[in-house]
């Protein structure tokens, strides 16, 4: 299958051919949200704590003594039924939540993504971004012409998460100016994963006779394994 290259100032320049493996994969719901749910959750860092009736301080001494008050008997102030007591059952930091992803898994679900993405339309392949220096104002302008290629109307809106750049390489003047925008994200096409296209409207692939075999060698990578 073919798709359409375009320069900066969103102009077609070429053609490349895109491995059907990666680009033409028939959508798999049930993997993405396993892939995506395992992701998030090994992601997730346990804030919520509480102090169980070891851990609160005071209550060392018994409140009153066993007999002969009326009142019920009680041992120490750190029980979970006192005000200020330890919390029974409560969240703890050291839970662990993460999840084991297979990677073949990870690759095929990335690979089922980038297939559905191809489909709607949602992908554009720049053949090159470079620019000296960190410069905003020029970042916006290749944002702005990339937005007027067909299809690609919104990539220049306001609205977050519009767009994922996945660079061949970082270069830091280039990272520096595009990261200034809100509705941009960035990252390496080496690094890239299903969150990473699933949570942005659109995804632009940087230099994609080198990203291209990048993002398809994932899986020949695992099978060599």
């Amino acid at each position: 299958m073919k798709a359409d290259v375009y320069n900066q100032k969103g102009q077609q320049v070429e053609h490349i051919e895109l491995p059907e493996e990666v680009f033409d994969l028939p959508y798999n719901g049930d993997l993405v949200h396993q892939v995506i749910v395992s992701m998030q959750a090994n992601a997730r860092t346990p804030v919520a704590h509480t102090k169980d009736r070891g851990e609160v301080s005071g209550g060392g001494k018994k409140p009153w003594r066993q007999k002969g008050t009326g009142r019920a008997r009680h041992g120490s102030t750190r029980s979970p039924i006192w005000i200020g007591g330890g919390v029974t059952f409560g969240p703890r930091n050291e839970k662990n939540y993460s999840k084991k992803i297979n990677k073949k898994m990870r690759a095929k679900a990335l690979f089922t993504v980038l297939s559905q993405k191809m489909r709607d339309g949602e992908i554009l392949f720049v053949d090159a971004i470079s620019f000296e220096g960190p410069k905003t104002k020029t970042a916006k302008e290749i944002i702005d012409a990339l937005g007027k290629v067909s299809g690609f109307e919104k990539l220049a809106s306001k609205k977050r998460n519009a767009a994922f750049v996945a660079f061949d390489k970082k270069e830091d003047g280039v990272w520096k100016s595009f990261r200034n925008f809100g509705n941009i994200a960035l990252g390496n096409v080496a690094g890239l994963n299903v969150l990473d296209v699933v949570q942005n409207k659109f995804l632009v692939i940087v230099n994609p006779k080198e990203s291209v075999p990048t993002i398809a060698g994932r899986l020949q990578r695992e099978k060599d394994k």
